[in-house]
Parts: structure tokens; C-alpha cells; sequence
């Protein structure tokens, strides 16, 4: 049945504004997790690096984000910081932009390095600031993760726009979008409705109810471990790889980066739609399933068709994007700044902890033999999906449809068009 009451956050026009505001910043900090990746190609290009070495940027970016992304998770679950999100977006900004600034490779390395700990930093404290804002809504907080797929869609043709033209040297020009996501995040905490906001006082833990669920946690934090590593792996080499399997040199390496990105939002909002329908758990387990038929079109099937595959990889990927986030908090509602560093930011960096596997062996092999093993990786996913249940959330009476509210949702079920920024 569909829900007919609202939270007061979620249908106030302060909430679906903060939501908004909330989403476009996202969409300016992720736009420097799809840089990294877009940037291979041309430190290969430029710098003559081999599969490896490019893929060891790949690596800075994401080695320490992984590392201490869980970390802020457990800061924010204690108190909560908002002046993270301006100030962590400065940071993954500023390390893109100075990552083509002189010809070192230690200090592209450290420059990456630094943007990946910002990015850290952003993802825990925005999601619980996303999480409160929509009462945990999985429509809403699904548009929030939009913000990021979009930021992600965007960044080959920024770089492509940027280094194709004025060459590495021109990176700092990269730092545009992260001063214009700092601004945003600070309209969005000032947009909050009053209860809402926190300040920069203790985070609201003890007013949480129901139980952390570690087990189920666990098996769906090991499937996005899987979907990671494959949408890591294919962000930076697929440029490479489409290229060659196709002909149509930097041009086509480009689009079937943007066709990778871009699909991901189109996959985040039917992921919404579909989990309101049939729930959350159905929804991601079908999903991974797809994901390995779509992922080995990609590595098998040669010529312009790859561009289908590529975008059904995407969809594929990213449909159970949001779902992960509500259900993390779900399952760990007494740390949901872990849940949403966990499964909103460490799901994209750890992947990058693979890439110089990926590298060494396509330096071996041959790229495709690289990318071949990425194949079994969304039905491993899936055997770890395979048995988990809904959560289950006090006051929302549990079902297949996973319930708009969370844990910490005060009774009633929020509505997910309300909730639409």
C-alpha cells in the first residue's frame, strides 16, 4: 500500500531544498572520484606510464579513503560535524587539480592521495545529513546519491575538456567545481529544517531504536566490496579498453566512460522506484544477477555493441546503489555514519585497492584477459545477497517493501513523493 503520511521534514519546502542542495554538492565532490579514473588515459598518453603505474593513481586515490573513511564513520556516529562536508570538498578538489602539476610520480601520487581523504570525509557525515534531513527515506536518499552519479557522468568530459585542451598542466583549472560544491554544502546545512540540524553537538545516537544487525551488515557490505572492484576496475581501464576493442581512439575511450557514468544515474533512480514496488532485497539481488551477463558483454563482445554492454553494466551497478545506503543504516541504526561510509563512500574507493592487480596482469596478459575475472564477481555478490531479510524497523512494521522509515524515524512512514527534491 502505498504510504499517505509525512514526516514534517519531508514535505516542509526547507526539507526537499536541503535534499536538493544536499544532491548537487554531492554531485560536485563524486565529480573528483570519476576524475582520477578519467585522468589515466592521459598520464599514459602524456608520461608514457605502463597499465600498472596508472593504475597505482587509481590506487593512492583510493588506498587511504578506504583506510580512514571507516574512521569518520565512527567520528560522525559521535558527533556530528556538518562544517566536514565544505571543507572535505575543498580537499578532493584540490588534490585533483594539482595532480597535473609537474611531472613526479610521487607527488601525483600524494596529490590523489590527498583528494581520496577528503572524499573520506565527505561521505559519512553527508549521509547522516541526508539520512536526517529525510527521515530516511530511500527515494530521497536516493535523488542524493543521483547528485553523485551525476558528478561521476560529468567528469570524463570535464577532464576531457580541460586536459585535452591545455594538457596536464592545465589540471588546476579542475578545482572549479569544488568551490562551487563548498558553497552548496553550506546552503544546505543553513536550509535545514531547525530539529534537523545539529550544530555541531553530539550526534543524536541515543535517540536511535532497534538493534545493529552486524551479520547482515557484513554480507551486504562484502557484495559492494564485489560491485566496487568491478565499477573501479572498469572506470579506469574502459577508456583503454574501449578504444582498442572499438577503434575510435581517445574520442570513443571518453564516451564509454561517460556511458559507464551516466547510466549509473538513470540505474539510481529505478533503483528507488523499483524497491518502493517490489522492496529493497529483491531489487539488489536481481541486480547483481543481471550485472554478470552485462559485465561479460563488456569484456567478450567487441565493436559499437560494447556501448550497450557498458551501459547495461552501468545500470546494473548502480540500481542497488541507494538501496545499499538504507539498508546499511538500516541494519546499523545506532551507526549509521559507519552505514554510510561504509556503503555510500567506501564502496567506491575500495575497488581501487584491485586496480594495480588489474594493471600488472594486463601488462602480462592483454587488457581484455584483465578484465575477464570481473565477470564472476556481481554472482559472488549475489551468493552473499542470497539469504539476507529485510531489516527489521521499529514502528514500521517490517515487509518486503523495506518501509520508508528508518530506525530513527519517529512513527509514521514518510512518503516518498514528499520526499522528491
Amino acid at each position: 500500500m502505498e504510504p499517505t503520511q509525512t514526516t514534517q521534514t519531508s514535505r516542509t519546502p526547507s526539507g526537499r531544498w536541503s535534499i536538493t542542495l544536499l544532491s548537487l554538492g554531492h554531485a560536485c565532490v563524486d565529480v573528483y572520484q570519476g576524475a582520477v579514473a578519467a585522468l589515466v588515459p592521459f598520464f599514459v598518453s602524456e608520461r608514457a606510464y605502463t597499465y600498472a603505474a596508472a593504475s597505482g593513481i587509481v590506487l593512492a586515490a583510493s588506498l587511504l579513503s578506504s583506510v580512514v573513511q571507516p574512521l569518520f564513520g565512527a567520528l560522525v556516529d559521535k558527533w556530528a560535524m556538518p562544517w566536514l562536508l565544505p571543507v572535505s570538498t575543498l580537499l578532493g578538489g584540490a588534490g585533483v587539480a594539482l595532480a597535473g602539476v609537474g611531472g613526479s610520480y610521487a607527488l601525483t601520487l600524494a596529490a590523489v592521495a590527498v583528494s581520496g581523504i577528503g572524499i573520506a570525509a565527505y561521505h559519512p557525515e553527508a549521509a547522516r545529513v541526508a539520512r536526517d534531513v529525510s527521515r530516511g527515506s530511500h527515494t530521497a536518499m536516493g535523488w542524493f546519491s543521483l547528485g553523485g552519479n551525476i558528478g561521476f557522468a560529468a567528469a570524463p568530459l570535464m577532464v576531457s575538456a580541460v586536459i585535452a585542451t591545455g594538457g596536464l598542466h592545465a589540471s588546476p583549472l579542475l578545482v572549479v567545481p569544488a568551490l562551487a560544491g563548498a558553497a552548496l554544502c553550506v546552503a544546505a546545512l543553513r536550509a535545514r529544517v531547525p530539529d534537523a540540524a545539529s550544530g555541531g553537538g553530539p550526534a543524536r545516537v541515543k535517540e536511535t531504536v532497534g538493534r545493529d544487525d552486524w551479520a547482515s551488515f557484513a554480507k551486504l557490505s562484502g557484495a559492494i566490496v564485489c560491485r566496487s572492484i568491478v565499477f573501479v576496475g572498469l572506470g579506469a581501464f574502459i577508456s583503454l579498453y574501449a578504444s582498442r576493442r572499438t577503434g575510435g581512439g581517445d574520442a570513443a575511450g571518453t564516451a564509454a566512460l561517460f556511458v559507464l557514468y551516466l547510466g549509473g544515474a538513470v540505474g539510481t533512480v529505478a533503483g528507488g522506484r523499483l524497491a518502493t514496488r517490489y522492496g529493497r532485497i529483491p531489487v539488489v539481488q536481481w541486480s547483481y544477477a543481471l550485472s554478470v551477463l552485462a559485465v561479460a558483454g563488456v569484456v567478450l563482445v567487441p565493436g559499437p555493441p560494447l556501448y550497450l554492454f557498458v551501459a547495461l553494466t552501468s545500470a546494473g551497478l548502480y540500481v542497488p546503489f541507494s538501496l545499499h545506503i538504507t539498508l546499511g543504516q538500516d541494519y546499523l541504526p545506532r551507526r549509521v555514519g559507519t552505514a554510510g561510509g561504509v556503503t555510500l563512500g567506501l564502496a567506491v574507493s575500495v575497488g581501487g585497492v584491485a586496480t594495480p592487480v588489474i594493471g600488472a596482469l594486463a601488462d602480462a596478459t592483454s587488457l581484455r584477459t584483465a578484465l575477464a575475472p570481473l565477470i564472476a564477481l556481481p554472482a559472488v555478490g549475489w551468493l552473499l545477497l542470497r539469504t539476507l531479510k529485510e531489516p527489521e524497523l521499529p514502528g514500521a512494521g517490517g515487509g518486503a517493501g523495506g518501509g520508508e522509515a528508518s530506525a530513527a524515524t519517529p512513527p509514521g512512514p514518510a512518503a516518498d513523493a514528499a520526499a522528491r527534491p
